[in-house]
């Protein structure tokens, strides 16, 4: 990575701790960056930009469980996936359903970089990978 490519990423991670009151993502104070580097833009623009998008992106997947399901999923179940993960996290976690036909049955929950998986698509492919 160049001079410039590491001024970019230093930036940006103090523009997103800046962005961060009480430990969470501030929509106002994201604004107010955008706002900021829009009147006042860094050598490495687009560099910049771009690495504060990745970290802005990265928080808000840390706060959002993505339920993928091949049937139906009820507001219920929602309700009690966000409520144990935000126990397991010790953050709030609000649940988003998003069907998934190929799962064939079960759910595979993500949030952030962590996946949590019973399904029977799951199941199958770690048969297959044993045989």
């Amino acid at each position: 990575m160049s001079a410039r490519g590491k001024q970019a990423q230093q930036l940006a991670r103090q523009l997103f701790q800046l962005s961060v009151v009480d430990g969470t993502l501030s929509t106002e104070r994201v604004e107010g960056v955008l706002a900021y580097l829009e009147a006042h833009p860094p050598a490495d623009r687009l560099g910049t930009l771009r690495a504060y998008e990745r970290l802005v992106a990265a928080e808000l997947a840390r706060g959002q469980a993505v339920v993928e399901h091949a049937g139906t999923v009820s507001e219920f179940t929602l309700h009690n996936v966000a409520a144990a993960l935000a126990a397991k996290y010790g953050r709030p976690i609000a649940a988003v359903a998003r069907p998934a036909p190929a799962l064939v049955a079960g759910l595979r929950v993500r949030v952030g970089d962590d996946v949590y998986e019973a399904s029977i698509a799951g199941h199958l492919a770690g048969l297959a990978a044993s045989v």
